[in-house]
């Protein structure tokens, strides 16, 4: 196989940019980056072998008919194009005012017939100065096709004021790029390098003055491994926030010495080993926030303290995002609890809900098992909701509780460390409770919809003209549809209507049902009870 040198011919030199090898180019809406430049025989003038973003846009991996040209990291990444098709992009400011600068002099004392009537602009001066790029805090450009930053000092002359900036899809192709552009904007705080190729710096650390006050970065989609980010970090020492979805991410290793200002980091649409890779986070002094959405996680267990315990890993996280994984066991769940400052988490579209009769049992089941949170899946849980939660636990699990060593008598109650590690939070609600009673348990039964339906007797004690009725419903319908029913039933307006029930088990006791939103099963009501209607 012969190896052909990227090296253009001298008097075809002037056709492409000097060190064209390297930089990024765009065709026909895809970007890549030129790795050869030459000739390919058996044709005649400059081809550019281009490594693509998208490997759908190439056809081979730089070898090419018996030569290798050059290399990709996809098997069909790369392909050849003539120089004149692609884009070599422009210079930072070239698209501010392609993005935002208005052109005054084209609209200066142009005048508008209205009517027969002309009128003259009003406020010109006002709108000129409103447009000037100095004024802008934020600017936006994403796909503009910025290359570089163009003359020296130019950035600071004329958008010196830029706070958030997004440069996501650019053609720029290092870190020193980069740099040359940001160190030219004293007030950057946040910055967005999504689907961008860039080549790492040779001393990250000589460019940490160009992103001093950098607080939030985006790096999304730039298909970064983990070591290859770590070698970058040097040049953001105050970051708060770092977004790395969708990169090359399967291993992590700890930070050593980085990353301590870090409260927020996704790692989302990585696939990452298994759940003993995100432990090496577990140090960051001040990460509050995790998010972990569909990464391919399973399991997820703190080793250094059993149950019951917290655990030093972890100290400061309020917030963990676990949506849209392989979460299978209700183990995982428990495990969540051992995070002492957890207060918020997402866990969406997981296969261990998935398993339970309705969203709302599953709810009330994560609820149940993880004592300190505040907010399930974006909804504040209120304290009547968790203490039905807690109790419904309870009962659900008093059975295999009893079976397992429990016992009510504190002195005899030794359940079994498989049923403690299954459900370490069964104790303290037993303390918290105390023990449910023989009738109150909830026996496990297969999930099947005649395992769920209830006989109700629906009466109305202040109709006594109107017969009981009987109905076979399921206990995960909601109140409101059983208004509804109702309604049909009795042409009573469910809105007007007031439900309570009554139970075998306690007798001369009325409870109210008060929420619509709730199921039936989250007021324990039991096949047989009384459901007793009333309207005004």
């Amino acid at each position: 196989m012969r190896i052909i040198n990227s090296e253009p011919p001298s008097s075809m030199a002037e056709s492409v940019p000097p060190d064209v090898v390297g930089k990024r180019i765009t065709c026909d809406g895809e970007r890549g980056t030129v790795r050869y430049v030459g000739t390919v025989p058996p044709t005649t003038g400059l081809w550019l072998g281009v490594e693509w973003d998208n490997p759908e846009r190439g056809k081979h991996d730089g070898h090419h008919e018996g030569a290798r040209y050059f290399t990709c990291r996809h098997p069909t990444g790369g392909s050849f194009v003539r120089p004149k098709k692609v884009s070599f992009g422009v210079d930072f400011l070239t698209a501010m005012k392609q993005q935002y600068e208005m052109d005054v002099d084209e609209v200066a004392g142009e005048k508008l017939n209205f009517s027969k009537k002309t009128m003259t602009w009003v406020g010109l001066e006002a709108m000129s100065e409103k447009r000037k790029l100095e004024n802008y805090t934020e600017a936006s450009l994403a796909a503009c096709e910025v290359c570089g930053p163009g003359s020296e000092g130019e950035i600071r002359q004329t958008s010196p004021n830029i706070e958030t900036l997004d440069l996501s899809k650019s053609l720029l192709s290092s870190w020193e790029d980069v740099a040359c552009i940001t160190r030219q904007l004293d007030q950057l705080r946040v910055l967005s390098l999504d689907h961008n190729r860039l080549c790492l710096p040779a001393d990250p650390a000589s460019l940490t003055e160009a992103f001093t006050s950098l607080k939030v970065l985006a790096l999304n989609n730039c298909a970064l491994s983990w070591s290859e980010m770590l070698e970058c970090v040097a040049m953001w020492p105050q970051i708060e926030e770092l977004y790395l979805v969708g990169n090359s991410i399967t291993e992590l290793s700890k930070p050593i010495n980085a990353l301590q200002s870090l409260a927020l980091l996704d790692l989302s649409g990585n696939t990452l080993a298994d759940g003993s890779e995100i432990q090496k986070m577990a140090d960051l002094p001040r990460l509050e926030k995790l998010i972990l959405s569909n990464t391919g996680l399973s399991s997820l267990h703190f080793s250094d303290v059993g149950p019951g315990f917290k655990t030093t890993m972890f100290t400061t996280l309020k917030a963990l995002v676990l949506n849209d994984n392989n979460i299978s066991e209700w183990s995982v769940v428990s495990e969540l609890d051992k995070l002492a400052s957890l207060q918020q988490l997402s866990i969406r579209r997981n296969p261990v809900l998935s398993k339970e009769s309705s969203r709302e049992t599953a709810r009330q089941l994560v609820i149940a098992r993880v004592a300190q949170l505040q907010i399930l899946d974006s909804m504040e849980i209120l304290a009547d909701e968790r203490r039905g939660a807690e109790l419904d636990y309870c009962k659900m699990f008093g059975e295999k509780w009893l079976e397992s060593g429990g016992h009510r008598d504190p002195a005899m109650n030794r359940p079994s460390s498989e049923f403690t590690e299954q459900h370490p939070r069964y104790q303290a609600l037993i303390n918290k409770y105390g023990a449910p009673e023989e009738g109150e348990m909830k026996k496990q039964k297969p999930f099947a919809l005649k395992n769920q339906l209830l006989t109700i007797t629906f009466v109305c004690p202040d109709a006594a003209d109107r017969k009981p009725i009987e109905k076979k419903l399921p206990d995960t319908m909601i109140v409101q549809k059983v208004k509804g029913l109702l309604f049909r039933l009795l042409k009573v307006p469910g809105s007007e209507l007031k439900l309570s029930y009554t139970s075998s088990k306690m007798e001369g006791k009325e409870i109210e049902i008060d929420s619509d939103l709730k199921p039936l099963q989250f007021y324990s009501i039991e096949d047989g009870d009384q459901v007793l209607v009333r309207w005004s």
